[in-house]
């Protein structure tokens, strides 16, 4: 109980501030209506009790699946299933990210079809595995997180160079998307896992881990982008 609590005054701390404000400017400069006004509060109320219980089961759950299959990777001594089950909890965990889904679904309402739901959650789902993969290897074989950032980031702004420009803005929101409630938690604590089995004497190793997945969508579809110019 004790953590569905810090959850509940976590997301009423985000959500009641934004929440009030609303009202505030909608009483100001432009009035709602009653339904209006009851369907936004019976919606922000939603949106809370929503986001606490989804955060409380990922908390308990997510938080102790990732950690658990850190240490098992690194325990089995094994590259190849550490590359090939990094690569496929990336892909399925951003997959079901709620962020990715509503972003390629206005993607492919936008583009009138053109850029399906289906192509845009695989390419960033493949992006996030890759990366993810590039992440544990990189604490497992102590790289400096800052040569990987500096690489990825000189490689995205080289191929914005020669990508449709319509997909550059599309790529930077995907690396966006994939920071949401599903992803991030069981990155980091993947990343515990495998720096407690690892007996690094550093506990920073597992930081970076989110900030060097996100680069894999960003890059992936800046690809596409080059692809379909």
């Amino acid at each position: 109980m004790k953590k569905l609590k810090e959850n509940f005054f976590e997301v009423l701390s985000s959500i009641l501030p934004v929440a009030v404000l609303i009202l505030v400017l909608s009483l100001i400069l432009a009035p709602f209506s009653t339904d209006m006004m009851i369907k936004f509060v019976g919606g922000s109320v939603m949106m809370i009790v929503g986001m606490t219980l989804f955060l409380f089961g990922a908390d308990i759950s997510m938080m102790e699946v990732g950690s658990r299959v850190g240490g098992f990777l690194v325990r089995k001594r094994s590259l190849v299933l550490l590359i090939a089950l990094g690569f496929v909890m990336g892909l399925v965990i951003t997959i079901a990210e709620p962020d990715v889904q509503v972003l390629a679904g206005q993607v492919s309402t936008n583009s009138g079809g053109a850029i399906s739901k289906t192509m845009l959650t695989g390419v960033v789902g493949v992006g996030v595995g890759i990366f993810l993969v590039l992440a544990l290897l990189r604490v497992v074989f102590q790289i400096k997180l800052i040569h990987l950032l500096m690489g990825g980031y000189a490689l995205i702004f080289i191929l914005s160079a020669f990508a449709n420009p319509e997909y550059v803005p599309m790529a930077f929101d995907s690396g966006g998307v994939t920071t949401g409630p599903m992803t991030v938690p069981f990155i980091l604590a993947m990343g515990t896992g495998v720096t407690s089995a690892i007996g690094s004497k550093s506990g920073n190793d597992s930081f970076g881990m989110v900030g060097l997945a996100s680069l894999g969508p960003v890059l992936a579809v800046m690809i596409l982008g080059v692809v379909f110019r």
